[in-house]
């Protein structure tokens, strides 16, 4: 029988099935303003490989922010948060990350702020599609303190390209309170987008863009988002470390109005063979 020229995509069961169950969860809850800015990151496609560990420190500080108490939560100007995440690699198309949020500020001293727990899936690089493409999700607790939402969930497809010399990133993120005052307001909308230019092998730099517009569907006032605007350079000194540092903005009145942010990470094999050349 004569071929139609459609290719056929199989898709492993497990896969399948994470996507399924994640979608009908998430249409099942509420949503979450944003969490504060303990982990500022555009994520790539690309899932750690199996048998290695990703260790990542996030380190941010806001230089100029919030002073006022807002329903009980404690300003952010001169916060410094340390954001330890931890992601493990369970095959080539599939990643399980956690984090450890803390909170440093004069008068309040080292906080320990919440946890959160991430799973991920890819497209694996074997069906050689033009684009990166995969979904994360994650949940987890925040002390009120820090966010009215403590409980809240988190959908992210991401959408990544490299073109040349140019890296571009998309991260259409939702967002959704499990617990607290915002559990009524609906799907809530948080893109993030990155554009990279990588000017030798070993040094690139873009910018970096994040955003809350509030409710999908009836977004809040332009005065009342959150958007920040980041200056990066990404250090690519060698394959299993990851180095990100890079001062942002905040136009808007709802939003911390500078911030300085730094990653730090280190890939480990725990494979007999190493994976990471």
């Amino acid at each position: 029988m004569p071929s139609s020229g459609l290719r056929v995509i199989k898709i492993p069961c497990s896969l399948f099935f994470f996507f399924l169950l994640t979608a009908f969860i998430f249409l099942s809850a509420r949503i979450a303003k944003a969490q504060g800015n303990y982990e500022i990151q555009v994520y790539g496609a690309d899932t750690v490989a199996p048998k290695n560990l990703m260790v990542e420190l996030h380190s941010n500080y806001t230089v100029e922010g919030q002073t006022n108490y807002i329903d009980g939560v404690i300003p952010t100007n001169h916060q410094e948060h340390e954001t330890l995440e931890l992601t493990q690699g369970i095959n080539d198309w599939s990643e399980v990350g956690f984090y450890v949020f803390t909170s440093w500020q004069d008068g309040h001293g080292v906080q320990w702020v919440g946890d959160h727990i991430r799973p991920r899936v890819r497209v694996p690089e074997r069906w050689h599609w033009p684009v990166g493409l995969s979904l994360s999700t994650e949940v987890g607790y925040q002390r009120a303190v820090y966010s009215p939402d403590t409980w809240t969930w988190e959908i992210r497809p991401i959408v990544d390209r490299t073109l040349g010399r140019w890296y571009l990133a998309f991260n259409p993120a939702l967002e959704r309170t499990l617990h607290g005052p915002d559990i009524k307001q609906g799907l809530g909308f948080s893109p993030a987008v990155k554009v990279s230019y990588d000017f030798t092998r070993k040094v690139s730099g873009g910018l970096e863009y994040y955003a809350d517009y509030g409710r999908l569907g009836a977004f809040d006032a332009l005065h009342e988002q959150q958007q920040q605007i980041f200056a990066v350079t990404d250090l690519n000194v060698s394959p299993v470390w990851e180095i990100n540092i890079g001062v942002g903005v905040g136009p808007t009145v709802a939003t911390d109005h500078l911030i300085v942010k730094g990653i730090l990470g280190r890939r480990f094999d725990w494979g007999k063979k190493s994976a990471i050349q």
